[in-house]
C-alpha cells in the first residue's frame, strides 16, 4: 500500500506540469484562463509537497 502512495503523489506532479504546459498554450488566447491553470498547477505542488512531508513523517514513525 504505502508504494501505491509514492506513485499515487508524482500523479500530483504530472498533473501539474499538464496544467503549466496548458497554461502556457493559453497565454496569448485568454489570459484569465492561463492564469487560472497556472495557479491551479501551484496549488497541485503545493499539495505534492505536503503530501510527500506528511507520508514521510509517517513512515518515520512507522518504523519506531
Amino acid at each position: 500500500m504505502n508504494n501505491f502512495w509514492k506513485f499515487l503523489q508524482y500523479g500530483y506532479l504530472i498533473i501539474a506540469v499538464i496544467f503549466l504546459v496548458e497554461a502556457a498554450l493559453a497565454w496569448k488566447d485568454d489570459i484569465n484562463k492561463a492564469l487560472f491553470m497556472l495557479g491551479f498547477s501551484i496549488f497541485i505542488l503545493l499539495i505534492f509537497f505536503f503530501k510527500r512531508k506528511f507520508r514521510k513523517k509517517i513512515e518515520k514513525k512507522n518504523k519506531l
